[in-house]
């Protein structure tokens, strides 16, 4: 894999600055070769990672930083992607971030579901010294090909 991220932005823990994300990601997985519905899946689920830093991580403090990172390969050269999001927020345990009770029906709390159902690979981890890392692959998978029948005639 390359080491290097194909894009790095750094954006502020504003609700405001999702749309654009959203639209990055989506434009961007679209452009990679990601089925339309996929890239909005992905989008989703990157949305649903840097909404919960802002809620959960910053108290929605909206002047905290928020780091995105994008490869365009999955892992080990594999066709796909890989985003990392990093922030500076309290570190907790990584094995006690879960999505609510799916039998508990009410709004909200299933962004931590759809990130894991959505992504092929999620795994959170601390910093270095201070906040968390979201590391989130997907792996392209081919289009299926659209072969048409010719009659002769």
């Amino acid at each position: 894999m390359n080491t290097k991220p194909a894009i790095e932005i750094r954006l502020l823990s504003d609700p405001m600055y999702l749309a654009g994300a959203r639209e990055l990601v989506q434009g961007l997985t679209h452009r990679l070769g990601f089925r339309q519905d996929e890239s909005g899946r992905i989008a989703l689920a990157v949305d649903e990672a840097l909404a919960n830093v802002i809620n959960h991580g910053y108290n929605r403090q909206c002047d905290r930083p928020i780091w995105m990172s994008i490869w365009s390969e999955a892992d080990d050269g594999i066709p796909g992607l890989r985003i990392v999001v990093e922030d500076e927020a309290k570190q907790i345990d990584p094995d006690s971030i879960c999505g609510r009770d799916l039998d508990d029906v009410k709004p909200g709390g299933l962004g931590v579901h759809i990130i894991r159902e959505v992504m092929d690979s999620v795994v959170y981890e601390h910093r270095e010294k201070v906040g968390m890392r979201l590391i989130m692959t997907k792996a392209l998978t081919p289009k299926p090909s659209t072969t048409r029948e010719h009659a002769n005639g």
